[in-house]
C-alpha cells in the first residue's frame, strides 16, 4: 500500500512532463505506420530502460545517509522542477536541429521490428530530457520505492503517448501546443513549490 503514493507521484510527474513533448510528436509519426499496441509496447520498453536508469541513479543519490546532502538534493530537485516550469512558461522554442532529432527521424523511417525501433527512439529521445531529469528527481525523493517509481513512469509515458496517438490531431486543432506546454510548466512549478514546502 505504501508503494501506491510514489507510483502515483511518478505517474503524474512523467505524464505531465510528457504533454506536448517531442516524444509525443515522434509517437504520432509512428501511429501512421503501426498499430497502437505495437507503439505502446515500444514506448513501455523504452521508458523502462531510460527512466529506469534515471530512477536508479536518483535512488542512489537519494539513499546517501547524510542528512545535509539529502536536504540539498531534495531542494535542488524541487528548484529544478520550478526552473523547468518557468522555462515552459516563458521559453519560445526554435526549430530543433539537434543530432538526436536527426537520429530519431532516421529511426522512424527504417522498416525493421517497430517495437525495438520505437523503444530505441524513446531511450534516445528521453536522455537528458525533462522527463528523464524528473525521473532522477523522483529517484532522489523516493529512493526506497524504485519499482513503484518505474511502474509509475512507464504508465505515465504510455498513457500520455496513447492520448497523443488517439487525440493528437483533435487536440492540435483545439488546444495549441504552446498552451499545453504552459499548463505543463505551471504544474511543474506547483510540484516544485509543494516539494520545497513539505
Amino acid at each position: 500500500m505504501e508503494n501506491i503514493y510514489p507510483m502515483l507521484i511518478a505517474f503524474l510527474m512523467i505524464f505531465v512532463s510528457e504533454l506536448g513533448d517531442k516524444t509525443q510528436i515522434l509517437v504520432m509519426t509512428f501511429s501512421a505506420k503501426q498499430k497502437i499496441a505495437t507503439i505502446l509496447l515500444g514506448v513501455a520498453i523504452g521508458t523502462f530502460f531510460s527512466h529506469g536508469i534515471a530512477i536508479l541513479f536518483g535512488s542512489y543519490l537519494g539513499s546517501i545517509n547524510n542528512v545535509k546532502v539529502k536536504l540539498m538534493l531534495d531542494l535542488l530537485t524541487n528548484v529544478i522542477f520550478i526552473i523547468f516550469g518557468l522555462i515552459f512558461l516563458f521559453n519560445k522554442e526554435k526549430e530543433e536541429t539537434s543530432e538526436a532529432k536527426g537520429i530519431l527521424s532516421k529511426l522512424s523511417s527504417i522498416k525493421l521490428n517497430y517495437i525495438l525501433i520505437i523503444a530505441l527512439s524513446i531511450v534516445l529521445g528521453e536522455l537528458g530530457d525533462k522527463t528523464f531529469l524528473a525521473a532522477i528527481g523522483l529517484g532522489i525523493q523516493y529512493s526506497n520505492y524504485k519499482i513503484a517509481l518505474v511502474i509509475g513512469a512507464i504508465l505515465g509515458m504510455v498513457i500520455s503517448d496513447l492520448i497523443a496517438i488517439i487525440l493528437g490531431k483533435m487536440l492540435s486543432k483545439k488546444i495549441p501546443e504552446n498552451i499545453m506546454k504552459k499548463i505543463s510548466g505551471l504544474l511543474f512549478i506547483i510540484f516544485g513549490i509543494v516539494g520545497i514546502l513539505l
